[in-house]
């Protein structure tokens, strides 16, 4: 039975088991009915609420209310599934409830905008029987947000109800796009992510050698969960160990991960003891790419330039132990500094220098040509990573792009002056947007010859192939970088350039 199969029996047994109830008191007036409301839904609900409310990440979010309340097992499934499919198809959920209600959402006060949207995709996404979703979704609704939007919440998903998916599709599927491509708009539409993402994720396949076909493809990757990888670090623990401490399979690419078929990754020793952790499959292959990449010269001191929260520092520092390096974790934010030093608890001391609280962009004025090594893992939009964090799609602007372009900029111009001759600089973005990568590093090049630094591209394409000698997907046309993506790797769509510094 699939996971989709496994959830789906959950929601039937657990709506069979709470309609009875409701059924019992349908006779009873409003005012009358107990104001209750499913555990599991009620913290989706929240989750939901603090995402809207807060701009907080449903990632730090879930967990603790879970803990909190003492959800678990299957109540805990039903409760993550429930609050990241929702976020993830919201624009599709939007779209119908426009239809099913008669009303633009922005009509529509936000809480029961959420409990419409957690409701829709009980019915079109999880496949709960209509009764239990409606059911239970309004019995949410009238504890949370009073009796006449519970009726109101009643009547939508009712109505929405009374269609398969396909159908609602193809009445919302005439979505016009202010540039004229109503095709891109209608995907938009159906695979949930704004017009202007869609729009730029096509641009970055094309730019990066690939159809620009396989946009549907991409967009469909995105609203699948990821499944859980871990990273077993170098002389802390291996693949061997974590799979038999958990069930899963080794991963595609990178010699380091292993994908876990469920469960709780805190329940493996590793994990709890640092010396392995949850990291995206993409995310390890960058770094054992920096580590791989040929140097001239000595080899013992590396810096991870943006550490937080330290998954890549981390699984550089296993590496830099091997070799009698140090790694230097350097961080701005002071509580995402110490989520760097929680994830590098475990790592033989000598081979963490220091783990810094201070701005990226000043490093190469400070240290100039201090480090062998130097990782970039530049703040993004996260384009790339919307399977993720399914809120940020709905967050992020165009507008982001020219912000976070002149930091990215400015960060990779001072590791580029902060890493010695003949040492390397891996470029690294969770987006594969143009803006942020392929751009960013030319207009970076161009700054640091302005400053007299002399840097050419080394071959990330070799690199990583020498890393995982069987990843394919990688283009075969002379390009030197790499992007990853979800619909081909199976990983978060990574972008990484390698430049050695000449002079």
């Amino acid at each position: 039975m699939s996971g989709e199969e496994r959830r789906d029996a959950r929601g039937r047994e657990r709506g069979a088991a709470r309609a009875q109830g409701r059924a019992q008191r349908s006779a009873a007036a409003p005012s009358q009915r107990r104001r209750e409301s499913d555990p599991a839904r009620a913290v989706a609900f929240d989750v939901l609420r603090a995402v809207d409310g807060s701009d907080a990440y449903a990632n730090l979010v879930l967990p603790p209310l879970l803990r909190e309340r003492g959800i678990r097992g299957r109540d805990a499934g039903f409760a993550t599934e429930l609050a990241y499919g929702t976020l993830r198809l919201r624009g599709r959920y939007d779209a119908v409830i426009v239809q099913a209600a008669g009303r633009e959402t922005s009509k529509i006060d936000p809480p029961v905008l959420d409990l419409l949207r957690l409701g829709v995709h009980q019915l079109l996404g999880m496949r709960v029987p209509p009764h239990a979703a409606v059911s239970e979704t309004v019995g949410l609704a009238r504890a949370r947000t009073g009796a006449g939007s519970a009726q109101f919440v009643n009547a939508v998903l009712r109505a929405v109800s009374r269609q398969e998916l396909s159908a609602w599709l193809g009445l919302i599927g005439d979505a016009e796009d202010p540039a004229g491509d109503e095709p891109l708009a209608r995907l938009a539409v159906e695979e949930s992510h704004p017009v202007w993402i869609v729009r730029a994720l096509r641009e970055a396949l094309v730019a990066h050698g690939r159809s620009a076909d396989e946009i549907g493809d991409l967009l469909r990757a995105d609203n699948v969960a990821p499944r859980v990888t871990l990273v077993a670090r170098p002389g802390m623990s291996t693949p061997q160990e974590l799979l038999e401490a958990a069930a899963g399979a080794a991963g595609a690419w990178a010699p380091t991960a292993v994908v876990l078929e469920g469960g709780d990754p805190a329940s493996v020793p590793a994990v709890r003891e640092g010396r392995a952790g949850v990291q995206d499959e993409g995310s390890q292959l960058v770094a054992l790419a920096l580590a791989a990449a040929p140097v001239e010269g000595p080899d013992v001191r590396w810096l991870d330039l943006c550490a937080g929260p330290g998954g890549k520092a981390s699984l550089l520092a296993a590496l830099a132990s091997g070799r009698d390096a140090r790694l230097v974790a350097n961080e701005v934010q002071p509580h995402r500094a110490r989520l760097v030093e929680q994830a590098l608890r475990a790592v033989p001391g000598a081979a963490v220098e220091a783990v810094r609280t201070g701005d990226g962009r000043l490093v190469g004025e400070d240290e100039p040509g201090a480090y062998d090594r130097v990782m970039v893992d530049a703040p993004c939009t996260g384009l790339g990573a919307l399977r993720r964090r399914p809120e940020s799609r709905w967050r992020r602007t165009p507008a982001d792009l020219a912000t976070l372009g002149v930091l990215q900029r400015e960060l990779l111009v001072s590791a580029l002056r902060a890493v010695r001759p003949g040492g390397v600089v891996a470029y690294v973005t969770c987006s594969p947007h143009q803006a942020e990568t392929r751009l960013v590093v030319k207009d970076a090049l161009r700054a640091a010859a302005k400053q007299g630094l002399e840097v050419e591209t080394v071959d990330a394409v070799a690199v990583l192939r020498a890393v995982a000698p069987g990843i394919d997907g990688l283009p075969d046309d002379g390009r030197h970088d790499v992007q990853l993506w979800p619909h081909v790797h199976g990983t978060d769509a990574m972008h990484l350039t390698l430049l050695r510094r000449l002079a």
